[in-house]
């Protein structure tokens, strides 16, 4: 049975993810204390789709989400669809075909089947890359949604507006199927780019002159915890402030640092085009799905030895090493249970964290969008 506005009459929501990956919206879902069942997920990644089986003990659909019906949808009653579709059509290093990029047109065939549908859902939730927001593909799914009676509410938000030192912006879309409704009407068809509505405190939301909502007030600004925090070796600040280095030859070799070492060349060469924090450091760059590979733009590098005078140290005197794979789930917020199966090599556990979401923005917005006025 339904209530009003098609919410269930305590009963679970029911589900769809979507996009599914690594299981980055699962675990948003999860860290929202939500009322959930996860009816099925949808990824056509099989690496992914192996990592989300470890942790979840369900393997999602794994065939072409451009083969779904509305009939097929329909029969799995969800009220609740999750997506985090491809983000390569509209990031500024890609092509920006947006459409007109075939790895659009899955999230675009899913769009149109919604007015086909005998139930279609109740709420829904989109993320995707800064840009997403400017795109032709947003000018279709905003009409749409309109013309199947969803309001929408839109966010662009980053993990360091949560507290945690970790530049990553990311573009969201909440929508809620009329009769049900936002917590905070006034802000439908907004792009907010202040966390504040998340928790309540709208009062120290304004319009500005641009029209953009934007924070009159310090008071929800979090100061962000340091990088030590969220390390998995060496998150001690007296062993680098006394100019050790963190011991890769310590650990068993499966668990050691020494891999994670950036080579002497790769310095020389790329040296000026590196960010570089430290453990005490309270920000660090987006890891794209090329770290490890690549040391130019895909993330940033940790000092392990901590300089007297940081302007006047060269760098080959920083040991510089990249994040590990634990270390980039952690500032995913990723829950410590997380884990990659044995058979995913180092790189392309880097290549599915770059391409997952940080639970510590979604699961706000998540709990937002469930939350009744």
């Amino acid at each position: 049975m339904e209530e009003e506005g098609g919410l269930p009459a305590k009963q679970p929501w029911r589900v769809l993810e979507f996009y599914s990956g690594i299981g980055g919206m699962r675990y948003s879902v999860m860290k929202a204390g939500l009322q959930t069942e996860m009816v099925e997920a949808f990824d056509i990644n099989d690496l992914a789709n192996d990592v989300y089986e470890h942790n979840f003990g369900h393997r999602p659909f794994q065939g072409n989400i451009q083969t779904l019906t509305a009939a097929d949808l329909d029969r799995y009653c969800a009220n609740v669809w999750l997506l985090s579709p491809p983000c390569q059509p509209y990031t500024r290093q890609g092509l920006q075909k947006q459409s007109a990029d075939a790895r659009a047109s899955s999230f675009l065939r899913i769009l149109e089947i919604i007015p086909q549908l005998m139930l279609p859902p109740v709420m829904l939730f989109v993320e995707n890359v800064v840009g997403f927001e400017t795109s032709d593909t947003h000018q279709k799914m905003v009409q749409i949604l309109e013309e199947s009676q969803f309001e929408m509410q839109e966010f662009i938000l980053s993990p360091l507006q949560f507290g945690v030192p970790y530049s990553r912006p990311r573009y969201f879309c909440l929508a809620k199927r009329k009769p049900s409704s936002f917590c905070n009407p006034e802000f439908n068809r907004q792009l907010l780019h202040v966390p504040e509505l998340l928790v309540g405190c709208n009062e120290s939301i304004s319009i500005s002159e641009n029209g953009q909502l934007t924070s009159t007030s310090d008071k929800m600004l979090q100061t962000c915890l340091p990088i030590e925090r969220f390390l998995e070796f060496g998150n001690s600040m007296n062993q680098v402030e006394n100019g050790t280095s963190f011991p890769p030859d310590t650990c068993s070799d499966e668990s050691s640092l020494k891999q994670y070492f950036v080579p002497s060349n790769l310095i020389e060469r790329w040296g000026s085009a590196m960010d570089i924090v430290y453990p005490d450091s309270k920000r660090c760059c987006c890891f794209t799905k090329s770290y490890y590979r690549y040391v130019k733009g895909t993330g940033s590098l940790l000092t392990t030895v901590m300089p007297k005078t940081r302007d006047k140290t060269s760098l080959e005197e920083l040991c510089l090493r990249y994040f590990t794979p634990r270390e980039v789930s952690n500032l995913h917020s990723f829950p410590k249970e997380f884990e990659f199966p044995e058979h995913v090599t180092l790189r392309q556990r880097y290549a599915l964290l770059g391409n997952s979401l940080s639970t510590a923005v979604v699961a706000p917005l998540l709990h937002y969008l469930f939350s009744e006025p």
